[in-house]
């Protein structure tokens, strides 16, 4: 039997004025009784006995019921942009599902809120048929996962961070309810309400949405491996499900991994994206070699081979990371034997090969840590590294203010 919920917003003592249609207006009224009455996450606890969690963030929009339509396809399309599909797998490893959402999916997503949704001035009705669409999302979503065996491994999730305010995180909200945003702002602008109220409804908004991220957060860490967390606090890398799975996903080089997050806090992005895939075709063969009789097959091998090179894309974030190149392939293999081996010194010196630096400069970032520098992605971290590398000693960065004018000016070429 599965264990189906999800989490709605807290309530408000602002929340009847904002339903009032007197008050702010029968549109204002409307998206605010949206907002408070439709679903924020999805949590699915033991779907099956490969997954122990999917967990399902949903964004807001108004009148949702019209995007049940199939007219509507294209505007659920976008809708589901927004949409962030996590799973934890028995190993306690975590992906990101967001990219095998399908048309039917996202449509039984949207049903999701569409029952959900009520007029203003009207008690919300308890929905029995919401238990029967759970079951079927749920059902879907593992036939889903039934049909890409291949899913488990490729779809570890590798950017994603569990702080609510942070870059990258997992709770992002710029796309998350842009309709009573605007209808508050609309609002204000024609003079329905006034600044104080507008006031007071944003500081009820910061407050709900910190309570459920914290929530949400709450069910996804209880399902974590404590041993790993713990390892990963220890290095001040933050809670990066990335870096997460690097650790987790290979125990036995865990102390290793965890000491290069320690020193360098800052590759915390490049690492997980650029060696969380090797780990992951190394243990998927692994388990073909014990499980499947064909995978001794040397052509076979070769066709899994192929499978694993990487696909062609015009995606600006690879494209500027450089992370498909041979270069940038053949020492990133190189660097994680190097980690793997526990030898500093070959790490550093395969780091400053894949991003075509001196050593100085990773060793300068190694010793010293800068915490204006932060984290930043891939795809601007090797033009970072590239200016400090161009400006020398004497123009390194002195201050958290140089850093950020630093990363500023730091636009690959891609980006141009």
């Amino acid at each position: 039997m599965i264990e189906t919920g999800f989490f709605t917003v807290d309530a408000a003592p602002i929340d009847h004025e904002l339903q009032d249609a007197g008050t702010t207006g029968p549109e204002l009224a409307q998206l605010a009784a949206s907002y408070i009455s439709s679903p924020r996450a999805i949590v699915f606890r033991e779907p099956s006995s490969d997954w122990r969690l999917f967990v399902i963030l949903l964004p807001l929009a108004s009148r949702l019921s019209l995007l049940t339509n199939p007219v509507f396809a294209q505007l659920t399309r976008a809708w589901g942009l927004n949409a962030r599909f996590v799973g934890v797998d028995r190993e306690h490893l975590v992906h990101d599902f967001r990219a095998l959402l399908d048309d039917r999916t996202l449509r039984l997503l949207v049903e999701v809120p569409a029952r959900s949704e009520i007029a203003p001035g009207m008690r919300r009705r308890t929905d029995e048929a919401l238990d029967v669409l759970f079951a079927t999302l749920a059902g879907e979503m593992l036939t889903m996962l039934g049909r890409r065996p291949d899913a488990r491994l490729r779809h570890l999730d590798r950017e994603h961070r569990l702080e609510p305010h942070a870059p990258a995180t997992l709770f992002d909200r710029t796309g998350r309810y842009p309709d009573f945003l605007a209808g508050l702002r609309t609002a204000l602008r024609d003079g329905i309400i006034d600044v104080d109220f507008y006031g007071r409804a944003l500081r009820s908004i910061d407050l709900r949405e910190d309570a459920i991220d914290a929530r949400v957060r709450a069910v996804l860490e209880s399902t974590l491996d404590p041993v790993t967390l713990a390892k990963l606090a220890r290095t001040g890398s933050g809670i990066h499900l990335g870096c997460y799975n690097w650790l987790h996903i290979d125990p036995r080089h865990a102390a290793p991994r965890a000491h290069l997050l320690t020193h360098l806090p800052a590759f915390a992005h490049f690492f997980a994206e650029a060696l969380v895939p090797v780990d992951a075709r190394r243990l998927e063969e692994r388990e073909e070699w014990a499980h499947d009789t064909w995978a001794h097959n040397e052509w076979a091998a070769d066709s899994r081979r192929e499978d694993n090179l990487p696909t062609p894309t015009f995606e600006l974030r690879p494209l500027a990371a450089r992370s498909a190149s041979t270069h940038s392939l053949y020492w990133s293999a190189v660097l994680g034997q190097a980690i793997d081996s526990g030898q500093d010194r070959a790490t550093i010196e395969a780091l400053a090969q894949r991003f075509a630096v001196h050593d100085n400069v990773i060793r300068r970032i190694w010793r010293e840590r800068p915490a204006g520098l932060g984290q930043p992605p891939t795809w601007q971290l090797g033009q970072i590294l590239r200016q400090l590398h161009e400006g020398g000693d004497r123009n390194w960065p002195a201050d958290r203010n140089a850093w950020q004018q630093l990363i500023a000016s730091a636009i690959p070429a891609e980006a141009v």
